[in-house]
């Protein structure tokens, strides 16, 4: 396993602008500016949760939507895990976690398999929350999930608050990804029966 899991991402097209750096054993720090307040603060819970650290700066065309910004973040962030995470030796491989946010209860199971794939149920939601366009939480998702090479399940299993199911999806996919990225302490190679992911 990489001794030093970091990576530093800049993505830059007609739509967005973006730098970040990423620690993937920090200890929950973010200094994160998207330019959409609520995605800002979903993003500091993934890290905060993930206990990664992550500085990230997007300019983007949020005079049109959200829409190239929070997939692009998504890209960007997903490269960025694949970088860090390097060969795979040594790590747990999969996560599943179950987080309650009040009314709601949301499942996430992952796989850092090397094949990219995302199942999406969040239920039905509000249309925006604040700022951000609710729909965008399965973009980001997908997005991330492709360029980090992750197998990636969500479900909300029920709820009624839409900020409560968006909340609990970034706070139980940061313990599903701390989880498989931790050190096995009992197998130093890649675990995979191939011999690589």
């Amino acid at each position: 396993m990489n001794k030093v899991r970091t990576a530093s991402v800049e993505r830059k097209t007609a739509e967005t602008s973006i730098k970040l750096i990423l620690n993937l054993d920090g200890c929950g720090k973010g200094a994160i500016h998207s330019g959409i307040g609520f995605f800002d603060h979903m993003l500091n819970l993934l890290t905060a949760h993930g206990l990664f650290d992550l500085t990230l700066a997007c300019d983007g065309d949020l005079d049109v939507d959200g829409h190239h910004s929070v997939e692009d973040i998504g890209i960007a962030l997903g490269d960025a895990f694949y970088q860090a995470i390097g060969d795979k030796a040594g790590i747990c491989r999969y996560g599943t976690f179950y987080l309650p946010m009040d009314e709601t209860l949301a499942l996430i199971s992952l796989d850092i398999s090397g094949r990219p794939y995302l199942v999406y149920d969040g239920g039905e939601m509000a249309p925006m929350i604040g700022g951000f366009d609710t729909e965008l939480t399965e973009e980001f998702l997908r997005a991330f999930a492709v360029h980090a090479g992750i197998t990636l399940h969500v479900k909300i299993l029920y709820g009624t608050n839409s900020h409560h199911k968006i909340e609990a999806i970034f706070k139980a996919l940061g313990h599903a990804l701390r989880h498989a990225l931790e050190h096995d302490p009992r197998n130093s190679g890649i675990p995979s029966t191939k011999g690589m992911l």
